[in-house]
């Protein structure tokens, strides 16, 4: 024992010497290994053992700005104060938005509602997601079952812009064994039996489009489609022919493009993605974990790989609804 503990009551020595290995114990913890692992993870490299989530982006590449109310540092880019993707998000200075038309899917996406500034993104069940990829969290539900993932996010908001439209016709989505979920039979009364690997309507109740039965049919079309039914659905297009409402999509991940922005004489193009990932969670606008001062925007010209935060795509992946 220390020479200047001996003379110390024994009651007191002990307090001390647990508090010494409680800090020795602390710093151990710290300065293991494991605990940098989520820095180190290359960029747009998924999370094996945590899914729907990734590395955190290292806060020294932060752009000097206000900081969120979750005391994230903020980039020079975002309008903590802004309700829409529109409002909070600015563009870089060249850049101004691209046009889109009145009544369209990109002006949908575009005032996509979003969340206070600060407002972490939480799962299906309620627990937040512990790493922080994203810029901000869309203003739409993810329900309460495991249902509303990566695809799911994006035929949720496909959707819903064609239900706000009252184009119902047009609302339809394949299941992974090729069924054709038309939402107008279910607005007439049928609904979905499954039995094995075949899917057929049958006739079960009255006719309604109340939105509470449109979120139930989305929600049966969440439970039997999937990332490659999305993409046979698809057409595939030019990155160079981008515009907002397309879709990235492979057969383990899909995101969309909610937002393009241009140099007001021909030149570069900008655009931001959107995701939802595994388990269920909120929809999010994603960081650009390899240009933090441009983010959440994206330069088109991004060459033969697109790195997001927690996916990695080609660009051959890029597709667009019909």
């Amino acid at each position: 024992m220390p020479q200047g503990l001996r003379c110390l009551p024994g009651r007191l020595v002990r307090a001390i010497l647990s508090t010494l290995l409680l800090s020795a114990m602390a710093f151990a913890v710290s300065c293991a290994p494991g605990a940098q692992n989520a820095r180190e993870r290359s960029p747009g490299a998924p999370n094996p053992s945590s899914p729907g989530q990734s590395a955190s982006v290292p806060s020294s590449e932060v752009l000097p700005g206000p900081a969120s109310t979750s005391g994230t540092p903020k980039n020079r880019l975002v309008n903590p104060t802004g309700r829409t993707v529109k409002e909070r998000f600015r563009t870089p200075e060249g850049f101004e938005r691209s046009p889109v038309a009145a009544g369209s899917f990109g002006k949908f996406l575009r005032d996509l509602p979003l969340k206070p500034d600060g407002t972490k993104v939480q799962y299906y069940d309620g627990r937040v997601k512990a790493h922080d990829v994203y810029e901000a969290v869309v203003a739409v539900d993810v329900g309460d079952r495991d249902l509303q993932q990566c695809a799911d996010a994006v035929m949720r908001l496909r959707a819903e812009y064609l239900y706000k439209h009252k184009r119902y016709d047009q609302i339809h989505f394949n299941f992974a064994n090729g069924f054709s979920a038309d939402y107008s039979k279910w607005m007439d009364g049928y609904r979905v039996v499954v039995e094995g690997n075949r899917s057929s309507w049958v006739k079960r109740t009255g006719a309604s489009n109340t939105y509470q039965d449109f979120r139930r049919y989305l929600d049966v079309v969440f439970a039997y489609a999937n990332t490659v039914s999305l993409a046979k659905q698809m057409k595939p297009v030019p990155v160079s022919q981008m515009r907002i409402g397309d879709v990235f999509v492979d057969q383990g991940h899909a995101l969309i493009v909610v937002d393009m922005a241009e140099t007001t004489t021909p030149g570069k193009r900008l655009f931001m993605i959107a995701q939802s990932y595994m388990p269920a969670q909120d929809i999010q606008i994603l960081r650009n974990p390899s240009n933090e001062d441009l983010s959440p925007w994206y330069e088109l010209d991004f060459g033969e790989t697109l790195h997001t935060p927690e996916w990695t795509f080609t660009n051959r992946d890029l597709r667009r609804f019909d």
